[in-house]
């Protein structure tokens, strides 16, 4: 998930009660790492609009390995052919299976071929933001990613 900007929809917890771990890809907003922390262990990265609490205890970037596969999540990393420059020695050097990252509100699931890495934007989550749809994804990994499923709401109904 991506962009709460301080607000966990009701969603999360019914899409995400089976799941063993969470990402947030920043823009968390204040309180959101602490409650999510208390659902399900947490992986999560600093956004633009993080304060420094969340700056404090969440980097930029994080690098982890999942069911043997790199994963790396930033907040504004950009998407196939349009990435941040800064993220490109990561991908060369580590060659991520999944690139996760958050900011433009806009969901999208893509495959890299020139990187071979999965790219998700798993779109906004909270109400702030011109969306108009929220969205959270998950995975399953195994191995490989696989069994992507997607969940769509009203911004306005969480």
């Amino acid at each position: 998930m991506s962009d709460t900007h301080g607000k966990i929809p009701q969603q999360v917890y019914t899409f995400f009660k089976d799941c063993d771990e969470l990402w947030h890809a920043g823009d968390m907003g204040g309180g959101v790492m602490e409650t999510l922390q208390e659902f399900k262990p947490l992986v999560a990265v600093y956004g633009n609009c993080d304060s420094w609490d969340v700056r404090h205890v969440a980097p930029e970037t994080q690098l982890f390995v999942r069911e043997g596969m790199k994963i790396v999540m930033t907040h504004i990393g950009g998407y196939p052919g349009h990435y941040e420059r800064r993220l490109l020695p990561i991908f060369e050097s580590e060659k991520p299976a999944i690139f996760v990252s958050g900011h433009s509100h806009i969901l999208r699931v893509m495959y890299d071929k020139g990187y071979e890495m999965l790219h998700i934007n798993p779109g906004a989550a909270g109400q702030q933001g011109f969306h108009q749809k929220a969205t959270l994804v998950r995975l399953t990994l195994d191995g490989t990613p696989k069994n992507l499923e997607i969940c769509e709401f009203d911004k306005f109904q969480q």
